[in-house]
């Protein structure tokens, strides 16, 4: 089993910055092996993707990032990074880590908020 805890959600200013960090514990070896992906979903919205790296480190960002988030993997940490830059207020909502550490299993982390003002 894999637990992720997400954290570094906060209230920034648009065009101000966060770090997000997903840490894993428990099967640390499959997280650091497997790909993760951070979603976020605001009020009224459905869940949709932001970023995702591959166990090889390919990575991919919803559209909408325009080349303003950056996913990063530290495997000494047992953890995956969001940084993002230039926030603004359409990015307000809850982030979530996710980890697919198995051929047919996936953990969640419990969210991390983030709200961007104007």
């Amino acid at each position: 089993q894999v637990q992720l805890v997400e954290s570094g959600g906060g209230s920034v200013q648009a065009g101000g910055s966060l770090r997000l960090s997903c840490v894993a514990s428990g099967n640390t070896m499959a997280f650091n092996t497997n790909a993760v992906a951070w979603y976020r979903q605001a009020p009224g919205k459905q869940r949709e993707l932001v970023a995702h790296i591959s166990e090889r480190g390919s990575l991919f960002y919803g559209d909408f990032v325009k080349d303003r988030f950056f996913i990063f993997r530290d495997g000494a940490e047992n953890m995956v990074g969001l940084q993002m830059d230039s926030l603004k207020v359409e990015d307000t909502a809850v982030y979530y880590c996710n980890s697919h550490w198995g051929p047919s299993s996936e953990s969640w982390g419990q969210g991390t908020q983030v709200t961007v003002s104007s």
